[in-house]
């Protein structure tokens, strides 16, 4: 990017779709030819020494348990800078911090090195905090410093619990996942190592009481900055939970897998219950993706095969869901600078696509049958059922509360749509005329569409992924 003009614009935007389409590519051509379904070990691996003095090595490599999310976030990238297109100023570095965002996110969903997979998630905060700080809106320097309070002070976590982990044990540090996923621990010492990697996933993908730097940060936000937000950096806290808290410390997490099932529940019930007292609409949608990831926190802790697979499902779906969700607030935004939904109010008549886009997608939000979510959060009741880990009648409250949080889901969805676009309150307004998505909008909207509505069909394309990962993490849950 630093070789491209200063003063064009349109370069700076075309670069970066180029880029992004051409990655996005690769990774389906290496997925489509290249990757093996029915092998739960690590393919298309790079392995290269480092640092010699630390046993640092450049170790990247897939399987199933990331694929479906590093083509995920391919996907919403590419969207998100195609998005990106009314941003103007300084667009050389909005698209720089982009692509910048993009590299981390992918390498931290395919490194192999547990240094590696740190030094990527803090290469990950920088440019969200400058695409905060710079193109956000009117609090955007509270939240940016919110936001980065919270997650660098969680990464200190991160890292004390990986060069614990890296340590212990040996006379040589490894840093190698593989190596590291047969290590066994003292159990204080492993529960400690847990609290720590515990903490800091739990700021990233928003576990109660650590979320409320997200609505914050949603709600200032420019609306691609959003959609990456959404869609995939909350889904790298979820993915470090079962990457390293479920396959390395296997003992300490069926431990505090009850815990986690207890907080995924409030935190249902919980945001589900804020999000209708929101004024601002991205805080509300933000909220509804806080109690959205309570389904994949209450799928990683019960332990069972369908819960984890659901977990995973959720995962990608939701990605695809918050994306659009937030990309149609921005693009309604646009048209009408309101931010309050108390001042918004029969939009549906000036702008008929934007309004049949957004109520398709919140009702794929509130997990209607036949879209992605359904599948999933049916999946991860499931495995809520069959677990042996739990008593009757815990189960039974469990599924009860969730269920309340279900039926609290469309309350809020739909009273958003309604507040925004039935009723007469802009049309009788002066100057009162602007247009429709154009077909931009419309194609962005519909290539998300698409996605969630196959996952919802046809679920098994993207648990087929994960399957026999699923399995071999489990494998060490059942011992003795």
């Amino acid at each position: 990017m630093l070789f491209l003009p200063h003063r064009g614009n349109k370069v700076n935007k075309w670069y970066t779709i180029c880029i992004c389409i051409l990655e996005l590519l690769l990774t389906t051509y290496a997925f489509c030819y290249n990757f093996k379904m029915d092998d739960p070990l690590i393919q298309l691996s790079e392995d290269y020494k480092w640092i010699n003095f630390f046993d640092f090595y450049w170790r990247l490599g897939i399987d199933g348990l990331s694929i479906g999310t590093i083509l995920l976030t391919g996907f919403i990238t590419t969207l998100a800078t195609l998005a990106a297109f009314p941003v103007t100023r300084d667009s050389r570095l909005f698209h720089f911090l982009m692509l910048a965002m993009y590299s981390g996110q992918i390498g931290s969903f395919s490194s192999r090195d547990i240094l590696l997979f740190f030094i990527m998630w803090e290469l990950e905060l920088i440019p969200v905090y400058l695409l905060l700080s710079m193109w956000g809106g009117k609090k955007r320097l509270y939240s940016a410093t919110k936001f980065i309070l919270y997650t660098a002070g969680s990464s200190i976590f991160l890292l004390i619990g990986v060069l614990g982990i890296s340590l212990y044990g040996s006379n040589e540090p490894t840093l190698n996942l593989e190596l590291l996923a047969n290590q066994s621990y003292p159990v204080t010492l492993e529960i400690l190592f847990y609290i720590g990697f515990l903490i800091a996933f739990a700021v990233k993908s928003p576990i109660i009481p650590l979320h409320t730097w997200l609505p914050d940060t949603h709600g200032e936000a420019h609306y691609s900055t959003c959609m990456l937000l959404a869609g995939i950096l909350l889904k790298m806290g979820a993915y470090g939970l079962v990457r390293i808290n479920m396959e390395l410390l296997p003992h300490a997490h069926s431990m505090f897998s009850p815990w986690l099932m207890v907080v995924g529940t409030i935190q249902i019930i919980y945001a589900a219950s804020t999000s209708p007292g929101q004024r601002n609409l991205k805080k509300r949608i933000a909220y509804s993706s806080v109690s959205h990831m309570g389904f994949i926190i209450i799928g990683i802790g019960s332990i069972t095969d369908p819960g984890l697979n659901g977990a995973i499902l959720q995962i990608i779906s939701h990605g695809f869901i918050g994306a659009a969700l937030f990309f149609l607030a921005g693009t309604s935004y646009d048209r009408i600078r309101l931010v309050y939904l108390d001042e918004m109010g029969g939009m549906a008549i000036s702008i008929p696509k934007i309004f049949t886009m957004f109520t398709i997608l919140s009702m794929a939000s509130l997990a209607l049958p036949g879209m992605s979510g359904f599948v999933a959060e049916l999946i991860v009741f499931f495995g809520i059922i069959t677990s042996q880990k739990y008593f009757l009648i815990s189960k039974i409250l469990i599924i009860f509360v969730m269920a309340i949080g279900m039926i609290l889901t469309p309350i809020y969805l739909l009273s958003m749509s309604r507040q925004m676009f039935y009723g007469y309150k802009l049309i009788n307004a002066k100057n009162f005329s602007f247009f429709d998505s154009g077909p931009r909008e419309l194609f962005l909207s519909i290539s998300i569409l698409l996605p969630i509505i196959g996952i919802g069909i046809y679920p098994d394309f993207v648990l087929s992924l994960a399957s026999d990962k699923v399995e071999s993490i489990l494998s060490n849950y059942f011992y003795g």
